[in-house]
């Protein structure tokens, strides 16, 4: 089944074993929002055919977060296509797998630490480093919305015309379950519920998230205040 915004002109899910990610379209090219995990490259390439993109160039790299289930096709993709990258700030270790890891999420640290040589990630300097508002003239025009918890830079990238927010693993969406991440995955679990109340606070029709189903991004969106409203109800 496609869901809406599949059909729409400009925007593709690439989905892969794990997590997915987004491809957005204008005039210029392509826009990957992450690059995706193992085998991240030929599911972009199947995908971009699928939709005749495949001859429109990758202009850039929007990355949401540093874990590297996230970026660990980022330095290949860019060497691959001359894309720039755009990336948090705050999440600069990860891009170079110095990150040090605290408390539960040591555990992320250890299966990081034998991931990247087995699967060859290449670390990478962004182009540009993003802070909290800062805007990208791409797309339909984008705006970076500091969303920490999951990793310290994390964020969410909103498009304000079309009220969509590209979330990354703020939640995890799917029709059996809408959950947080778990605690061992992310640096400052604490912080997620405020989060999640913050993207709730944006002008919005829908939401995006990179680990979820099929569901249209307005489903997505319920499922998400669905949430926000048990971890409301826990808090008190």
């Amino acid at each position: 089944m496609t869901s809406g915004f599949e059909r729409s002109n400009d925007i593709l899910q690439v989905r892969a074993p794990g997590v997915n990610f987004h491809v957005l379209r204008d005039g210029h090219g392509l826009y990957l929002v992450d690059a995706g995990f193992i085998g991240g490259w030929n599911c972009l390439q199947r995908a971009l055919r699928k939709r005749g993109w495949q001859k429109d160039p990758i202009i850039g790299i929007l990355v949401t977060h540093g874990h590297l289930d996230h970026v660990l096709n980022v330095g290949e993709f860019a060497l691959r296509t001359g894309a720039w990258i755009a990336a948090p700030r705050l999440d600069l270790p990860h891009y170079t797998g110095q990150m040090r890891y605290q408390g539960l999420a040591r555990v992320t640290g250890v299966l990081e630490a034998l991931g990247r040589p087995i699967l060859g990630f290449q670390s990478f300097t962004p182009d540009r480093l993003l802070d909290d508002g800062d805007t990208l003239d791409v797309w339909h025009g984008l705006r970076a919305v500091l969303l920490p918890g999951h990793t310290a830079g994390h964020m969410g990238f909103y498009c304000e015309s079309l009220r969509l927010l590209l979330t990354g693993d703020l939640f995890a969406s799917y029709g059996w379950s809408t959950v947080l991440p778990p605690a061992i995955f992310s640096s400052e679990p604490a912080k997620m519920p405020a989060s999640v109340a913050r993207a709730l606070e944006l002008d919005l029709s829908g939401v995006l998230p990179n680990h979820g189903d099929r569901a249209a991004p307005e489903v997505h969106l319920k499922r998400l205040g669905r949430l926000h409203r048990r971890l409301s109800t826990k808090c008190h």
